[in-house]
């Protein structure tokens, strides 16, 4: 079982990378992970965050360099490609605005110099969305990409050592042209996944490459590879991690209907079992990150590292830890002393880690209670007649405010539960109704419940303003049993009342 954990200031120090989307993020060893440029709405990037993972330190080096226009380090640029070699970063590629780059760089990240190359042999022609691996820690090969005009399906190798970049001849069957797609060196073979191709179809394909390792003799050649159990459905810009005996695909962009093509986004994590070489769907025990592509996901050790990404509409700034549950970083989860709940137990049922647990539970029809069912959210009270439950008896409400912190606040004391209120009362002051998650309605609603009552016993108004209605219409949620009688149209006004209950 693996757990996500969202990660918060607490769990870094320094200054955390800006949001991005299309950026690159490398692991140098095991001492640090390199994030090198990216976009964030119109804006093409050009920095360099490093990850220091010992001291768990975020910082931005003061780079030296001389390109050959004078500048210190490559353009802003986003859908580049990014690989290590040793501590050496080599960047090719990618886009600023509307122009497809060519250019090739070197970032040395023990002196944090950036050196512009001057390559030789058959040189790639300038791209993006193409995909690229590092080979024997010595070589690096880069698969297709789009040019500006066509999708690409060419090879090229490059050797670090010499500079010399070779187009590979291929023999046989290749695959379709394609720009969006992971490219991951796998023993001996590349293995490519996904992407979109020509014409603009977004595939779903697994492809083997071999003939890219020296004294094998192999000539080189594509097989399509057909993997049992559950593959995953057609996508481009995921990413595929390498960790342990399998490889971690994560997130992407696909397209759904038939006639729509309507976008999806996804948040599944798929592995590739490289023993017995099919198809896995990952255990995960909790809510995953919201759905994204075009974001990077690094694997350290047993940990994996999150970072940014688009989804259609927003670019993301949030960082993940996906971790196996005997993590120090799960265990201030999964660890938590059980919370003496009220003898109606429905309130807040413990989170199961078995969804189709949760949905044989959940029996409610309405709209909002089929949607909690996929996404593992606990209802509240059912009991006949309202119950005020005090928030050291709610438990989602204390593991929320626990998330957003970034930290465990089950401790003996009542500050710990003040200090979860405190939590929650400015993040809810400060969202939409939008940026609302499902699984946050339950506490919601009950906390909007809680200050109400509170307002009631002291002989208080609902609202301090006179523009809000007296009596039931200035309280419309206050007599709901749980968050499954709400209705997405409701959420506007529930938030709406509940800022203005809100303490001073």
């Amino acid at each position: 079982m693996h757990y996500w954990v969202r990660a918060s200031s607490s769990d870094f120090g320094g200054t955390l990378p800006q949001h991005r989307s299309g950026h690159t993020a490398v692991s140098i060893g095991k001492s640090k992970v390199v994030v090198f440029g990216g976009l964030v709405e119109k804006k093409f990037l050009s920095d360099v965050v490093v990850y220091d993972i010992e001291n768990k330190l975020w910082f931005q080096p003061e780079c030296t360099g001389n390109g050959s226009d004078g500048q210190v380090g490559p353009s802003p640029r986003a859908f580049h490609i990014a690989v290590t070699i040793d501590c050496h970063m080599f960047v090719f590629g990618g886009r600023f605005g509307s122009k497809r780059l060519g250019d090739f760089w070197v970032l040395d990240t023990d002196i944090w110099q950036w050196s512009e190359l001057t390559s030789f042999g058959d040189l790639p022609s300038p791209r993006d969305f193409a995909a690229a691996s590092a080979i024997e820690n010595r070589k690096i090969v880069m698969y297709g990409g789009w040019d500006g005009k066509k999708w690409l399906s060419d090879v090229y190798v490059l050797d670090t050592i010499s500079l010399e970049w070779m187009e590979l001849p291929v023999s046989g069957s290749v695959p379709p042209p394609r720009c969006g797609h992971t490219a991951t060196m796998l023993e001996k073979r590349l293995l490519v996944y996904g992407g979109r191709g020509g014409g603009g179809p977004i595939m779903g394909d697994l492809w083997a490459l071999k003939g890219l390792i020296e004294g094998e003799n192999e000539t080189p050649g594509w097989t399509q590879l057909k993997l049992p159990g559950q593959a995953p459905s057609s996508r481009c810009g995921h990413t595929i991690a390498s960790g342990g005996h399998y490889l971690l695909l994560f997130g992407g962009h696909g397209t759904g209907g038939w006639l729509s093509r309507y976008d999806i986004y996804y948040n599944d994590c798929i592995i590739l079992d490289r023993v017995s070489a099919q198809w896995k769907r990952l255990p995960i025990g909790n809510e995953p990150p919201p759905p994204r592509a075009y974001h990077s996901m690094i694997c350290l050790g047993s940990r994996y590292l999150l970072f940014g990404g688009f989804d259609g509409k927003s670019t993301f700034g949030d960082i993940w830890w996906l971790v196996p549950e005997d993590d120090p970083i799960a265990k201030r989860y999964t660890e938590s002393p059980p919370v003496v709940l009220p003898e109606n137990r429905d309130m807040a049922t413990e989170k199961d880690n078995s969804q189709s647990a949760i949905k044989e539970r959940q029996k409610e029809n309405s709209a909002v209670a089929e949607l909690q069912k996929r996404l593992e959210i606990s209802v509240s009270l059912s009991s006949p007649g309202l119950q005020i439950v005090d928030e050291f008896e709610d438990r989602e409400f204390l593991e929320l405010a626990s998330r957003l912190m970034g930290a465990g606040i089950f401790s003996n004391g009542q500050v710990s539960h003040v200090q979860a209120a405190q939590v929650l009362h400015d993040y809810w002051k400060k969202s939409t109704p939008s940026s609302i998650p499902l699984r946050e309605l339950g506490p919601l609603l009950r906390d909007y419940q809680r200050l109400i009552s509170r307002q009631l016993a002291n002989g208080g108004p609902y609202f301090q303003t006179e523009t809000v209605l007296p009596g039931k219409d200035a309280y419309t949620f206050y007599h709901l049993k749980n968050a499954t009688q709400l209705r997405i149209i409701d959420i506007p006004k529930l938030l709406e009342e509940y800022k203005k209950i809100l303490p001073d």
